[in-house]
C-alpha cells in the first residue's frame, strides 16, 4: 500500500478520536498536514496493516477509505429519496421549479384572459417531471463513488466544503442530464405539461402585439432538476463534514462510531 493511501486513511481516521475544538474534518486536515512530509511514517508505525497507533486496532486503511465512500453513498441516497417522490420538488421552497422566465413575463397578460390557472398547472407539472427523473441519479452516484480514487478522496477531504458535490457534478453532470432527459420528456408528456404549454401559447398569440415566447421545457426542467439535486447534496456533504455519524450502515458504525 503506498504512502498516499496510508495518509488518507490516517487523516480520515482522526474523526474516531476525541476533539476538543473544531470539527473532526478540520482536525483530520491538521493531522494530514502534520504528517505529509514524514518520509518514514509508514515504515516506523506499521500503519499499512492497521491504525493501532491511533487506538483502532481492528480497522484497516481499506476500512477507513471505504468509510468515506459509504458516508457519501448514504448522503446521495438521502437526496434521491427525498426529491424523487411526489412533492419532492413541488412543495420545497428551496428547489421548487418556477415557470421559465420567458413565460413568467407573459403571466400578467395571460391572467387577463383567464389563463392564470393553466400557468399554475404547468408549473406544477414541471416539478412533477423533475420528481419522476430524480431516481435516475442513484445509480450514477453509486458509480461515481465506486470509481473514486485515493487521489479523489484526498482532494475531497482537503478541499472546500463542497468538494464532494463539485466532484459529483463534474463526474456525472452530463451523464445525469442524458439519463434524466427521456424521463422528463415522457413525464411532461404524460402529465399533460406539453399540451398545457401548447394551449397557453395558442391563447397567448391571440393577444395583439405580444412578443414571441420560446421555452424548451425539457432542458429547462433538466437543469432546474439537477440544480435541486446538487443543492441538497451540498447540504448532505456539510452534514457529513460536521457529523458523519449517521450510523445507518455497519461500516459507518465501525469507522465513525465513538
Amino acid at each position: 500500500m503506498n504512502k498516499t493511501t496510508v495518509l488518507i486513511g490516517i487523516s480520515l481516521m482522526v474523526l474516531q478520536l476525541p476533539v476538543s475544538a473544531g470539527s473532526w474534518w478540520d482536525t483530520g486536515k491538521s493531522v494530514l498536514d502534520g504528517i505529509v512530509n514524514s518520509d518514514t511514517e509508514s515504515a516506523t508505525t506499521g500503519t499499512d496493516a492497521t491504525l493501532s497507533g491511533l487506538g483502532v486496532d481492528d480497522l484497516s486503511v481499506q476500512d477507513i477509505s471505504a468509510g468515506l465512500k459509504d458516508a457519501l453513498k448514504v448522503g446521495t441516497e438521502n437526496v434521491v429519496n427525498q426529491l424523487g417522490k411526489p412533492e419532492g420538488f413541488n412543495l420545497d421552497e428551496a428547489i421548487h421549479i418556477p415557470l421559465p422566465a420567458q413565460i413568467q413575463q407573459a403571466k400578467a397578460l395571460l391572467d387577463t384572459v383567464g389563463m392564470g390557472g393553466m400557468m399554475d398547472d404547468l408549473e406544477t407539472k414541471l416539478n412533477r417531471g423533475a420528481e419522476a427523473a430524480t431516481p435516475k441519479a442513484k445509480e450514477l452516484f453509486l458509480a461515481a463513488i465506486t470509481n473514486m480514487s485515493i487521489e479523489d478522496a484526498k482532494k475531497i477531504y482537503n478541499g472546500p466544503d463542497d468538494s464532494a458535490t463539485s466532484y459529483f457534478r463534474e463526474k456525472m453532470g452530463p451523464e445525469l442530464a442524458d439519463e434524466m432527459r427521456p424521463v422528463i420528456e415522457n413525464s411532461l408528456s404524460e402529465v399533460g405539461a406539453v399540451q398545457t404549454y401548447d394551449t397557453i401559447m395558442s391563447n397567448y398569440k391571440t393577444i395583439p402585439l405580444v412578443p414571441d415566447i420560446k421555452a424548451d421545457l425539457t432542458e429547462y426542467t433538466i437543469n432546474k432538476g439537477m440544480d435541486g439535486i446538487f443543492y441538497y447534496l451540498a447540504k448532505e456533504e456539510a452534514a457529513i463534514r460536521k457529523d458523519p455519524v449517521k450510523q445507518t450502515t455497519a461500516l459507518l458504525k465501525k469507522v465513525f462510531g465513538q
